[in-house]
């Protein structure tokens, strides 16, 4: 499900899709940035994919995942922008499927 949550959210941002524009905006991220940041989606996309047949590979993708959400939303509340529930869900969809991963030792 996060792969499929992160392909989405890499695609929208390589189409700069005016919603993410908005956000970026609000963020005060320059746009210049929206290809590199649909890059980090794109390739933890693949570790988590990889990672059902190499688990430490998963494990570390979706930490990374865990950690760029967690900036994402740092650089939404330095700016004061409230608007968080986006990146909160991931963030949270991440950290479940880190813990999960964990537990399945």
């Amino acid at each position: 499900m996060l792969a499929v949550a992160l392909t989405y959210s890499a695609v929208l941002d390589f189409v700069r899709d005016d919603r993410v524009l908005t956000a970026m905006a609000a963020a005060r991220v320059p746009a210049a940035l929206l290809p590199l940041l649909g890059a980090v989606k794109a390739l933890a996309v693949a570790g988590i994919v990889v990672g059902y047949a190499a688990r430490p590979l998963g494990l570390a993708a979706v930490t990374g995942v865990v950690l760029f959400f967690t900036a994402a939303i740092a650089t939404h509340l330095r700016v004061g922008d409230r608007h968080v529930g986006l990146p909160s869900a991931f963030g949270l969809l991440a950290a479940v499927t880190l813990a999960l991963g964990l537990l399945a030792g």
